[in-house]
């Protein structure tokens, strides 16, 4: 019987701390300013391989206070984002200039992860595309070297020649 009891209590225990946990989160500030992106995911598309790699996150502070971004990070090093430095004022328009870098081939998915003083404090916004490879390039003719040797060494050519 100990061996029943004792889970149980121990089970109603842990869901009692949660139910007060859960009853003392503090409500969201209405005051608190609010992003209103035009859309929280930029699709490249299909671009060249080292093709211009920024694009723009325009959004909106709707709130009723500044907007101060604190921190944009990239989910890696070739995902750089750029925050605007001064506080967004209410109803006023701004961007996150996001930079991939487009010399990797292939597609991708990234993130980037935006820390401010709006409610929610943290919203992640998503980049994708594909990157294509360079096209191979054509032999237009000309000169093809076919066996390099170093600068300055003799190179024996035989040219028969049967005279007629």
């Amino acid at each position: 019987m100990k061996k029943f009891l004792l889970p149980v209590v121990l089970f109603s225990g842990m869901l009692f701390t949660c139910s007060v946990q859960a009853q003392q989160a503090t409500p969201a500030d209405p005051n608190a300013p609010v992003f209103k992106f035009q859309s929280d995911t930029i699709d490249y598309g299909t671009i060249a391989h080292n093709a211009d790699g920024y694009r723009y996150f325009k959004f909106t502070n709707v709130g009723k206070e500044p907007l101060i971004i604190k921190e944009a990070r990239g989910s890696c090093g070739c995902t750089v984002p750029t925050p605007p430095k001064e506080p967004i004022q209410p109803g006023q328009e701004s961007e996150i200039k996001v930079h991939y870098a487009t010399d990797r081939i292939g597609r991708f998915s990234k993130t980037v992860t935006v820390i401010s003083n709006a409610n929610p404090g943290t919203k992640v916004l998503y980049i994708m595309g594909n990157v294509l490879p360079d096209a191979p390039k054509a032999n237009t003719g000309g000169s093809t070297t076919v066996n390099p040797q170093p600068a300055g060494s003799a190179v024996k050519i035989a040219a028969p020649n049967s005279g007629k």
